[in-house]
């Protein structure tokens, strides 16, 4: 396969290359995919989770939505306040909200098996969406890339951004990186975008990535199949 960061000739392409940002909302992941798209050769396509949240119906995107509604079956967003740990908001998908990432997924895997490079941009909220990907995403290149930043900081990023509600990437910024396992993290409090990038390529320049194949080893041991 051609280099990551050279143009490829429609013969020599096969499967397109992928690079997956994960991390808490308000790190810095779109920043860091709109800075790769100038800075990479290829072309490639940006698909982020918020593509398709905002593409759900407007009434199976809930807000504390009841047990049983259309709102707590799609997304719910959720105020925790259980009293001994400050207040934060959960993302909590449902049955459909659960389905719609499924295919979500398959469809981001269909559009590499086509040739088609991808920066994908999401957030690994449950330990059954990182187990979904390692699945559906077998036999690519997909560059792991762990997306960090402190909670202060994360926090005024999202104190400023409209929509947002107080607390949410700071209630899942521990989940998302529960796995520990990535091919390259940045953290986007210290490195600016384009050093971000550059880390980015750089590890891409050393070799295939291995943290999805570890991931997968480690799940064929924890969790018999």
């Amino acid at each position: 396969m051609a280099s990551i960061d050279q143009p490829v000739t429609a013969q020599e392409k096969s499967c397109g290359s992928v690079i997956f940002f994960n991390g808490s909302s308000s790190a810095g992941k779109t920043t860091l995919a709109m800075t790769l798209q100038e800075l990479l050769s290829d072309p490639f396509q940006y698909i982020a989770l918020d593509q398709f949240r905002d593409g759900m119906p407007a009434k199976y995107r809930g807000l504390n939505a009841p047990l049983g509604s259309t709102g707590e079956l799609g997304l719910n967003v959720v105020p925790i306040d259980n009293g001994d740990i400050p207040a934060y908001t959960s993302i909590q998908f449902g049955r459909e909200g659960k389905a719609m990432l499924r295919g979500m997924r398959r469809a981001m895997a269909a559009m590499a098996a086509e040739g088609v490079n991808l920066l994908i941009d999401d957030i690994i909220l449950e330990p059954e969406f990182l187990d979904d990907y390692l699945h559906v995403m077998q036999g690519l290149d997909l560059y792991f890339v762990g997306v960090r930043c402190p909670a202060d900081v994360i926090s005024k990023r999202e104190a400023l951004r409209p929509g947002r509600f107080p607390g949410t990437a700071v209630g899942h910024l521990d989940t998302c990186h529960a796995h520990g396992v990535y091919d390259v993290e940045v953290d986007t409090s210290k490195q600016t975008p384009e050093e971000c990038a550059k880390a980015v390529m750089d590890r891409i320049h050393e070799g295939p990535p291995q943290a999805f194949a570890s991931l997968r080893d480690y799940a064929s041991v924890a969790i018999p199949r």
